[in-house]
């Protein structure tokens, strides 16, 4: 029996079967739907970077091999440009030196045509999962980005030193101000980045972007 289990998210994840054969496109999407995977079908890259549901949650499913721009094509560039969407590769034609080259880069899964139904259900389902838990945690790195922009610069500085292990005394004299206006310093550091401990503020530190945290000398 094919399975498939996809954790809940807001929008439905969504498949995009890229491939130049249309009966693979109609066979892959007529499976995705039968287990209640939302799919829809690109004849080639262009069709898929030109689609408006590209920012869906999902995955891809794509033929290495195909007219213009290959798969492999695709993945480079979605690196460039910083599009992290899963793909599961799917071809007639691979080999080990181009699997190599794709699961180094990223991939979720590297399959040879004719494959089972649930082998590529498994995969789909896994880049879907990988996806969810990636764009979870992107939203997480961007409230904390958000909350330490409310920081005044001094409380900027304060959280560097609090992240660090500095006591208050020490950073009082890091900065050059009493250990009273410290502590007022941090509490506001706490509040403003709604962290109940020292603990959770340090997390907080550590997944904000080094560009943030550690910006470069003007």
């Amino acid at each position: 029996m094919m399975t498939s289990h996809v954790s809940e998210t807001k929008e439905a994840p969504l498949v995009f079967v890229v491939d130049d054969d249309e009966d693979v496109r109609t066979a892959i999407s007529e499976l995705m739907l039968s287990v209640g995977i939302e799919a829809e079908c690109c004849a080639s890259t262009r069709d898929l970077i030109d689609s408006p549901l590209l920012d869906r949650a999902g995955c891809l499913v794509l033929d290495v091999r195909m007219p213009g721009s290959s798969g492999l094509d695709l993945q480079q560039y979605f690196a460039s440009v910083g599009i992290s969407k899963p793909i599961v590769f799917l071809t007639g034609h691979g080999d080990i030196p181009m699997s190599v080259q794709a699961m180094k880069a990223g991939a979720v899964d590297f399959l040879t045509k004719p494959v089972r139904d649930q082998t590529l259900l498994d995969a789909v389902t896994a880049g879907i999962e990988r996806d969810i838990a990636d764009r979870a945690s992107a939203r997480i790195v961007q409230e904390q980005v958000e909350r330490y922009a409310t920081l005044t610069p001094r409380e900027a500085q304060v959280m560097r030193e609090v992240a660090l292990g500095r006591l208050n005394k020490q950073i009082a004299y890091d900065l050059g101000i009493t250990e009273i206006t410290v502590k007022l310093h941090r509490s506001n550091v706490m509040r403003k980045m709604q962290a109940a401990s020292v603990g959770e503020l340090i997390r907080a530190w550590e997944k904000l972007p080094v560009e943030v945290r550690e910006p470069a000398p003007a």
